[in-house]
């Protein structure tokens, strides 16, 4: 189904909110939840970026306001030339009745050498950072299709909840098999944090449907510094079967951890619609699960493996990345440590080393179409 904002909220001359380009975000630091003030902004966006995000409405409206000032800012991934490329975004309910949003990137005079298929990071959505890495993709030939999961980004459901990590995965399985029923082209899954244990997800459930996976720093095992001490997690274990949604669980600033670059750092503030609160307790339960079961289950990926992960990752164990390296029953596999770089390689890293994973990354795709 075409995108049709009309459908959720009244369509504003957003440009009117604007009173001039903004370059930063006010100096002082936010809290963990807490609204960001933007300078060069009107009164009217700020409402709009500072509403509560719970319900997909307000996330949508927030995203189409806020779109062109995003997509401004002087980050490499927004420089990525997007001439020739033909774009989609549309919204399509699934066998859940949940409207779930994605969108496509396709070269635009020949046909892809084949496609990609994202799988985004906790709390974050396809249309911010993920916009710039799906552009230089399509740029060397390849189509790209990328999907908010329920409750994140632009699709339905109550934002930042998982109720069951397996159920959103199916939800990645059906978008993407009709998807690749459309494009009939060789098919990689690529997954970025926890949407490296999506992807992971994914491939057990369909080993033979996928022709290859990137790993970016993926969730296979949460850094112990970001759990919660043994004693704690268990109390919160406990709660979350009566109180599921509700923003307990203990956490540091992810931004912090994961972004290298401190100005790249500030401009994550700009993902208006990511979710920024602690986790939901259920969702907590759901990601330490998910990783314990991974852990045990690293030798049933039997496709051609890239994993790459920053050797300072404080927020996804690099070392499982390594274990996985090493269990993965796949005989086409590489895994590729950057000296220095923490979690985020492609968003919060100096240019030089986002432009040298985009790369490698592109490098490997054109190994395994050729």
């Amino acid at each position: 189904m075409a995108l049709k904002p009309g459908k959720f909220f009244r369509r504003h001359s957003f440009d009117a909110l604007k009173t001039r380009k903004p370059n930063c975000v006010r100096s002082e630091k936010a809290e963990m939840g807490k609204s960001v003030k933007f300078e060069g902004i009107s009164e009217e966006l700020q409402k709009i970026i500072d509403a509560n995000m719970d319900k997909v409405g307000a996330r949508r409206l927030a995203r189409d306001a806020f779109k062109d000032i995003q997509l401004s800012i002087d980050h490499c991934l927004f420089k990525m030339p997007h001439a020739g490329l033909k774009m989609k975004e549309s919204y399509e309910v699934n066998s859940r009745g949940l409207e779930i949003f994605s969108k496509s990137w396709l070269p635009e005079t020949s046909p892809p050498k084949a496609m990609v298929y994202f799988c985004h990071g906790y709390g974050d959505t396809c249309t911010f950072f993920v916009e710039g890495i799906a552009r230089k993709l399509a740029s060397y030939g390849y189509g790209v299709f990328a999907m908010d999961y329920p409750g994140f980004g632009l699709s339905e459901g109550l934002h930042g909840y998982i109720p069951s990590f397996d159920k959103l995965v199916d939800d990645v399985i059906e978008h993407y098999s009709k998807a690749k029923e459309i494009c009939n082209l060789r098919s990689f899954l690529f997954g970025q944090s926890m949407g490296g244990a999506v992807a992971l997800k994914v491939l057990m459930k369909q080993p033979d449907a996928w022709n290859g996976t990137v790993l970016l720093a993926p969730m296979c095992k949460i850094a112990d510094d970001m759990v919660p001490p043994w004693l704690v997690t268990q109390i919160l274990v406990g709660i979350a079967k009566f109180l599921p949604k509700q923003k307990l669980v203990p956490q540091q600033d992810i931004a912090e951890l994961a972004f290298r670059d401190v100005k790249k750092r500030e401009q994550a503030a700009y993902n208006v619609i990511a979710y920024k609160h602690k986790p939901r307790l259920q969702t907590a339960v759901e990601l330490l699960n998910t990783t314990q079961e991974l852990e045990k289950q690293l030798d049933k990926v039997y496709v051609p493996l890239l994993i790459l992960h920053g050797e300072n990752d404080r927020v996804t164990d690099p070392s499982i990345s390594k274990a996985l390296y090493e269990k993965a029953s796949s005989s086409d596999k590489k895994l590729i440590l950057y000296k220095d770089a923490y979690h985020s390689l492609l968003e919060g890293e100096p240019d030089e080393m986002i432009l040298q994973v985009l790369g490698d990354i592109i490098s490997w795709l054109d190994e395994h179409t050729s």
